[in-house]
């Protein structure tokens, strides 16, 4: 394991988020705000306050800790030389973003070579943002704090199911899917990272998704963790890369689905 300051890692992470916080709502509900697309063959948004808001967040770590590496959503891969990596995600929900609903965030984490050690997601309007890893499990906001405990065991048929977009990937993956859909007593989509924040809040019992990446999932993972739930792929490894991601509140609602996964 990395030898770090878990401190000053925590207070990183914060004026990362501060910066990111106030870059995109610079242009949030702004009149007049376009998008490029990432992809030809399907909209994938990104914004001048996507680029802005990871931006800030290069320049506070080149300052701060400039032999750390870093992943981001916009600019890629910066090397380092301290074992430690900083993966951000500078806007996650930009479809969410440009509809002016509330439910983007900005995902921020760091991670060794043993995985995720410390994740944010920080919701900028709503002013919510959630901490897991290096002995915090806690939400502040205009409610003030609360620690994060995912939901008690329940069955599949008195669970709450999250997920981005009803396609949920390709069409075996949308079968699969909705394998588990079927059976919970209620589905919600479009929710982006704040569906991951409410699970470990202990809103929901399950958020299932397909095609992330690494940006997406690695902050979601360190803050559900810390809240006492597990974030896999869709057959029980590891997802730090992205991928199929099945995050349940406790080991019982993971085991129910993953069975209907792999069905």
């Amino acid at each position: 394991m990395t030898a770090f300051d878990a401190q000053d890692l925590i207070e990183t992470a914060a004026e990362l988020a501060d910066a990111a916080r106030a870059a995109t709502l610079l242009h949030f509900r702004s009149a007049g705000l376009t998008a490029d697309t990432k992809e030809a063959e399907r909209f994938d948004p990104v914004t001048v306050a996507d680029r802005l808001s990871e931006q800030r967040m290069r320049e506070i770590l080149a300052r701060r800790r400039p032999n750390d590496a870093i992943l981001g959503e916009e600019y890629g891969a910066t090397s380092g030389t301290s074992g430690l990596t900083w993966v951000l995600d500078p806007i996650d929900g930009t479809r969410g973003y440009l509809s002016g609903t509330p439910t983007w965030g900005v995902l921020i984490s760091v991670r060794d070579a043993s995985g995720v050690i410390y994740g944010l997601i920080d919701q900028p309007y709503i002013r919510e943002r959630f901490e897991g890893g290096l002995g915090r499990a806690e939400v502040n906001g205009p409610s003030g704090r609360a620690d994060l405990r995912t939901r008690a065991p329940r069955v599949l048929d008195q669970a709450i199911l999250l997920s981005t977009f009803p396609e949920v990937g390709t069409p075996a993956e949308a079968a699969a899917f909705r394998r588990v859909a079927s059976q919970a007593k209620l589905v919600r989509y479009g929710m982006d990272c704040y569906g991951y924040a409410l699970l470990a809040a202990g809103q929901v019992d399950l958020v299932i998704e397909a095609g992330l990446q690494a940006y997406d999932v690695q902050a979601p993972i360190a803050v559900i963790e810390a809240a006492g739930g597990l974030v896999t792929d869709w057959q029980g490894k590891p997802c730090l890369n992205g991928g199929q991601v099945l995050a349940a509140a406790n080991p019982q609602i993971h085991a129910e689905a993953m069975a209907l996964l792999n069905a």
